[in-house]
């Protein structure tokens, strides 16, 4: 089942820039039974394995490297220590861990749906040349701070920050062709050092810390095939339709965990 699981999902979620690891987030609680706060490491385990998967494929096609991926990157890797940090010792309960994450996602969700639908600004083409596409980046600053937000966002609740990052890049129209693979990077890199934060905290404090490793490993052998097999979509699906699958993902993973919420 979480083999399934994250093939099914990395497929779905490569495309527009997000691991997935949002979505398993309700497979891990409810269906695979792995506790809170070790569902946040587990996550994050899920990213590292699969994350190489859809990022040699954006390799492959030139689309990795660029200033958008290193900003985010360095932004990024600060705040998903203290993100870590944050969750064991101030955010243990998984009640209050679905309210967090449905309150950063849901208005995130329906901006995005709203600018798709009725842009203020036309995004640049997919197939638009670097120097043209990158015009409608935000300053350096502002993304280095929003990344560094996010990054505390990504390390409270194992996403590694691309399922918000992305939303919010793509409603300043940025286009998903540059979105996709610099959030995947980010959630990458930051999930490495996310992961490796909460291994130290398990050394040195108690209760469930640790990832669990099973589950955590078969999702992310499932993410890797999954995300290899989405990146190889991207190209293929049109701007609008990308822009409207991310906004749709937030709402939902946002509904979902209100829901779940609910005494």
């Amino acid at each position: 089942m979480a083999l399934v699981a994250g093939v099914l999902i990395a497929v779905v979620t490569a495309p527009v820039g997000v691991s997935g690891a949002v979505f398993l987030l309700p497979v891990q609680l409810s269906v695979l039974g792995v506790p809170s706060p070790a569902v946040t490491p587990t996550n994050l385990l899920y990213n590292v394995v699969a994350g190489p998967g859809a990022l040699a494929r954006h390799r492959r096609t030139g689309r990795l490297a660029g200033p958008l991926t290193r900003r985010l990157v360095l932004g990024t890797l600060p705040g998903v220590v203290l993100g870590a940090v944050i969750r064991v010792f101030a955010v243990p309960g998984p009640q209050v861990f679905r309210l967090l994450v449905a309150v950063f996602l849901l208005p995130l969700g329906v901006w995005l749906c709203v600018r798709t639908v009725r842009p203020r600004v036309r995004p640049a083409p997919a197939g638009a040349p670097r120097g043209e596409s990158e015009d409608v980046l935000p300053s350096d600053a502002s993304i280095t701070v929003l990344a560094a937000g996010v990054g505390v966002v990504g390390g409270i609740y194992g996403i590694g920050g691309g399922s918000i990052l992305g939303p919010i890049l793509a409603g300043r129209g940025v286009p998903m062709a540059l979105v996709a693979p610099a959030a995947l990077a980010s959630t990458f890199v930051t999930s490495v050092v996310g992961a490796s934060t909460y291994a130290v905290l398990a050394l040195t404090t108690g209760g469930d810390i640790a990832p669990a490793w099973g589950s955590g490993l078969l999702c992310g052998l499932g993410g890797l095939i999954g995300g290899y097999l989405g990146a190889r979509l991207q190209p293929r699906l049109p701007e609008v339709a990308l822009r409207l699958l991310l906004g749709v993902m937030a709402i939902t993973v946002a509904c979902l965990y209100v829901v779940q919420s609910l005494p």
